[in-house]
């Protein structure tokens, strides 16, 4: 995982600044922030409609202190969405559970577990397009 934020930030960091728009001139902070280490809590994907936010709990209680659980569910049908997060106390206890618990069942259906990234609220989410831009897709074809 960390390898994997890491290449990203390096391919973000050699974009030409020419070539992103200025709109996103705080991207190569916002990636290069404390975020792009583990952290203790973790993205639960893949819940059965029937997993509760306590037996989610007693799913990992077991690699340690779970600080909070929390399930998203549908405002309108009041359903689960299928995905919640487990914050841990601990970073290693997070990393622990991570390893142990990804792709293994929980109520009849495999998990898929990674670290969650910090949502800034208000701020705008910008994804670097790490291709070619337009006008330089334009210039090859002229």
């Amino acid at each position: 995982m960390r390898n994997g934020i890491e290449l990203l930030v390096r391919r973000v960091s050699a974009i030409p600044q020419h070539s992103i728009s200025s709109s996103s001139h705080f991207l190569p902070q916002f990636c290069t922030s404390s975020s792009a280490s583990p952290s203790s809590k973790l993205f639960i994907g893949g819940l059965s409609c029937s997993v509760d936010e306590q037996s989610l709990k007693d799913a990992f209680s077991s690699f340690g202190e779970v600080a909070e659980v929390r399930i998203a569910y549908d405002k309108g049908s009041g359903r689960s969405r299928g995905f919640g997060f487990v914050d841990f106390a601990e970073e290693g206890d997070a990393l622990s559970a991570k390893d142990a618990m990804d792709g293994k069942g929980l109520l009849g259906r495999p998990l898929r577990i990674s670290f969650a990234l910090e949502r800034v609220r208000g701020g705008p989410v910008v994804v670097p397009r790490l291709g070619k831009s337009k006008r330089d897709r334009e210039r090859v074809f002229k």
